[in-house]
């Protein structure tokens, strides 16, 4: 079977099309699996490392990739797909986000590179993806940053190996062999996941094919209420998601958790941003208007803000992803509980408008001291920096998968499984901005075919698909989360 490659880009339709469909483009190679032998993560001991896709670095990180694993010992890296347990299929890329003066006698000469860019990584066995991860660089060091990232991924494919806790794999169900479609749509949040899981179960279940229309939360939520589309997509929680379900409305499955991130475009800034909660809020209730204000800058001492007006940039349409914005503000903010408050359709006070995640990101990146807020595979997909949020705990900290789960794990305390809101997390290592997004079913199923196709998707995205969410920025559910929302799945009629 032949290689195919597919572009690193994620794109959407242009402007002015019909259809509000958005179309994703895998980040990963695809590759045949037949060779391959491992079931588990455990079984994995001889590794094939593929070409990494992407542009610029992309050579390094393979380079970088090989060594780390060997140095690991943890592994044997092989010379051929066909000698290997699995495959590691991998994208990346490195981009220049700024400079920083290695001398201050002369900064305009003396000065040093510092990099932005990711690496994502599906570990391929036999039939199946039994891994994966996606990092971004942890520190600053022009010279080590391919290292860095691989350092990172590395140490995250050990430690998983190591744990031999894989989720089990869905059981092949009784899918009609006739040909099933199933229409959903929604949040744009998990989008790209989404696009990705739906390619999966249908490279398994080749007689059912899943469309998806990236059209907003509440737009979603809307369409299922109408019976215009087979499930819907939303990332706002119930008071409690796991509590019985109403007896009338839509069955909400929680599928993965993701986080919103303040994306900023100001030129050739060396350093990362922090933002308190308290500057977040001022910024969009238009109270803060420069980059260099006190309330800015008390977090940022060592970055040369420009004295330059904020553009800030926001949701025109009805989103979850501002749902979750609005949540964190709300819980940290007085003066934005009682003026703004919290939803998917807000009153804004300030801001210029874009519709859905990627209008924000590409509105961002192309108006100079503008800020905004988008899901955070949007943020890499732009090349975009983002910054670290204070926590509930007093720390600044930067999205990642890491205290994604810190966050999931921390909101439950170990005593249930929960999931409902989770901003403004307990937890010194929590992400504050992090958010569970649900898949919605109707009441009930009125074709048989569909309801058979819908559980099974539904049951292989709970366990299977959840080892495919990571390669994209997103994070697993827990354990016991993933379990209660198998047992929700039961009431599906």
């Amino acid at each position: 079977m032949p290689r195919q490659t597919e572009s690193v880009v994620l794109h959407s339709r242009p402007a002015g099309f019909a259809s509000k469909r958005v179309c994703f483009i895998l980040l990963l190679t695809v590759l045949p699996l037949r060779a391959q032998t491992a079931q588990d993560l455990s079984q994995v001991k001889k590794v094939f490392v593929d070409s990494v896709n992407g542009g610029t670095g992309a050579k390094g990180l393979r380079e970088s990739l090989i060594k780390r694993l060997r140095k690991s010992e943890k592994f044997q890296v092989v010379a051929a797909p066909d000698q290997a347990d699995a495959v590691l299929k991998s994208s990346g890329q490195l981009w220049i986000k700024g400079y920083v003066a290695t001398s201050p006698r002369s900064a305009a000469r003396n000065r040093q590179a510092v990099y932005g860019g990711f690496l994502s990584v599906e570990l391929a066995g036999k039939n199946e993806i039994l891994w994966s991860y996606l990092v971004t660089p942890s520190r600053l060091s022009w010279s080590s940053v391919s290292d860095d990232l691989a350092s990172s991924l590395v140490k995250e494919m050990v430690a998983a190996h190591d744990r031999k806790q894989q989720a089990a794999v869905a059981s092949p169900g009784n899918i009609t062999s006739e040909q099933t479609a199933l229409h959903g749509a929604g949040a744009t949040f998990p989008a790209p996941l989404y696009q990705k899981w739906f390619e999966s179960f249908e490279q398994r279940h080749p007689n059912v094919h899943i469309t998806y229309d990236a059209v907003g939360s509440e737009a979603g939520t809307h369409l299922l209420a109408e019976d215009k589309v087979d499930f819907a997509a939303s990332d706002v929680p119930s008071s409690d998601a796991d509590a019985p379900q109403p007896v009338a409305g839509p069955l909400r499955i929680a599928s993965v958790l993701g986080a919103v991130v303040p994306i900023y475009n100001l030129e050739g800034l060396g350093q990362d941003l922090k933002f308190t909660p308290e500057a977040l809020a001022d910024i969009y209730l238009g109270k803060i208007t420069k980059w260099n204000d006190p309330l800015i800058k008390g977090s940022n001492k060592s970055v040369p803000l420009p004295d330059a007006e904020i553009v800030v940039v926001h949701r025109s349409d009805g989103s979850g992803t501002s749902y979750a914005w609005s949540d964190y503000l709300s819980k940290t903010s007085v003066e934005w509980k009682t003026t703004v408050g919290v939803g998917t359709t807000l009153h804004w006070p300030v801001g210029k408008e874009a519709e859905h995640n990627d209008g924000v990101a590409a509105l961002v990146q192309r108006t100079p001291n503008s800020i905004g807020y988008v899901e955070l595979v949007y943020a890499i997909q732009h090349q975009l920096s983002f910054g670290a949020v204070r926590n509930a705990a007093g720390e600044y900290i930067r999205a990642d998968l890491s205290s994604l789960n810190a966050a999931a794990t921390a909101k439950a305390g170990g005593q249930s499984a929960s999931a409902s809101s989770i901003t403004n997390a307990p937890g010194q290592d929590a992400y504050p901005i992090a958010a569970f997004t649900f898949l919605l079913l109707p009441e009930q199923a009125s074709d048989n075919r569909k309801r058979s196709a819908l559980l099974e998707l539904l049951r292989w995205v709970l366990t299977s698909g959840q080892k495919e969410c990571s390669a994209l920025g997103y994070a697993p559910l827990p354990r016991e989360i993933a379990n209660r929302q198998l047992e929700v799945l039961h009431r599906f009629k």
